[in-house]
């Protein structure tokens, strides 16, 4: 019960099957006040914010818009009484195109939800961390495609490196006051975006069905498989802990040895 009395935020948790969800189920076994955020809460949302029990709050935002960042960090701190670890989870990957065919809209969108809305989350969190005094822990959720180039997905892979560029800035500025930022940047994880992603690039390269594109990507893994949600969750976890205060500003793989750099 590590997380006893704290108060997390993760973006983007709406989906049961998706990476958020996972986070917050870890952060809530470890006894923590959870809030789900996404841009819309239905019954999905609902039903990962039942599932993590009675310390569990479902809170809409759309990240791209930086008043509704700050109203959900005030919401969050009104209900609980403090914010201590924000997960910037809320991410755009299923835009994929050749780049030649990108049209600016599909650009900006990326770029406002993936990349600003860390920003505006991350800025939001700070202040009230500093505030409060006490320190604070921030965690940007990136990827693999932060640290290696990928195919049609030019936006995507822009703005999980900015990510990183983000995490860095902040961890410079956030240190002095008790607060680390650090990404995390997984592997490929069949979550419902993954499973989108997996039928496009099936198909792009050539295998002839899904699964023999995962069988493929699990031989091409040192450890044999894709990453699970569990892996991201029990990183962040980690990052959140006390275990890890004296790192920041880093950008770590959880990859399975597929992304060593």
């Amino acid at each position: 019960m590590r997380f006893a009395g704290k108060t997390v935020i993760v973006t983007g948790s709406g989906r049961q099957r998706g990476l958020g969800a996972a986070i917050l189920r870890r952060f809530a076994e470890e006894g923590a006040n959870c809030v789900v955020s996404d841009v819309e809460i239905g019954d999905e949302a609902q039903a990962v914010r039942a599932g993590l029990g009675d310390k569990a709050i479902a809170i809409p935002c759309d990240v791209s818009d930086h008043a509704q960042c700050d109203a959900l960090l005030a919401t969050a701190v009104e209900h609980f009484g403090s914010v201590d670890i924000m997960v910037n989870n809320a991410g755009i990957g299923f835009l994929m195109k050749p780049f030649l065919d990108v049209v600016p809209a599909d650009w900006d969108k990326v770029i406002a939800v993936n990349l600003s809305g860390a920003f505006y989350c991350t800025q939001a969190a700070a202040r009230r961390m500093v505030a409060q005094g006490r320190g604070g822990r921030i965690i940007n959720i990136a990827s693999q495609a932060a640290k290696t180039g990928f195919p049609h997905l030019p936006a995507y892979v822009s703005s999980k490196h900015g990510m990183v560029g983000l995490t860095r800035a902040a961890a410079v500025e956030l240190g002095a006051h008790g607060i680390t930022v650090n990404a995390i940047c997984p592997n490929h994880v069949t979550t419902d975006l993954g499973a989108e992603q997996n039928e496009y690039f099936s198909k792009l390269l050539g295998f002839g069905s899904v699964e023999d594109y995962l069988a493929n990507m699990a031989r091409k893994n040192p450890m044999g498989r894709p990453g699970l949600p569990t892996d991201t969750a029990a990183a962040c976890a980690f990052l959140a802990s006390d275990e890890a205060i004296y790192i920041t500003g880093e950008a770590i793989n959880v990859s399975g040895g597929e992304e060593m750099h």
